[in-house]
């Protein structure tokens, strides 16, 4: 007669934690810019506004002149890099507060993404026929 065979159970293995990984970047900064400017411009000439009038509102925001705004929109590089390389945050930027995509844009802690929700929010609010000098943030 056989003698059967007796399986112990083992303590499972004290698995390494994993390292942490460094904090990913949402996959919306790897967009080409070139590819959301014109659902942003259509949007807004959806509402009977003007492609003026959304480049006057991203160059306040993020610094850019009409020609580099120009130059990113033919690129292919991708918003991201818009974002982190414009050249100087208009400070009323901060004056920038509601809800984007059902989150309050001044509780956004990463830097980056809530620059892109404060160009967001003004986008918005230029398709929604506010006018300009509120979406600029300027005193009437």
């Amino acid at each position: 007669m056989a003698a059967a065979k007796k399986t112990a159970k083992r303590a499972p293995r004290a698995k390494a934690a994993p390292a942490t990984p460094p904090a990913a970047r949402h996959r919306i900064f790897d967009m080409a810019f070139a590819k959301i400017y014109p659902a942003w411009l259509a949007k807004v000439e959806k509402k009977q506004r003007t492609r003026t009038e959304l480049d006057a509102v991203i160059c306040w925001l993020t610094g850019y002149g009409a020609a580099e705004l120009h130059r990113w929109t033919q690129g292919d590089e991708d918003l991201g890099a818009f974002i982190d390389r414009a050249p100087a945050f208009h400070p009323a930027a901060e004056l920038i507060k509601g809800t984007i995509c059902g989150v309050r844009v001044e509780d956004i802690a990463e830097p980056t993404m809530r620059r892109l929700r404060q160009l967001d929010k003004l986008v918005d609010e230029l398709a929604q026929g506010r006018p300009m000098e509120k979406v600029l943030r300027q005193a009437s």
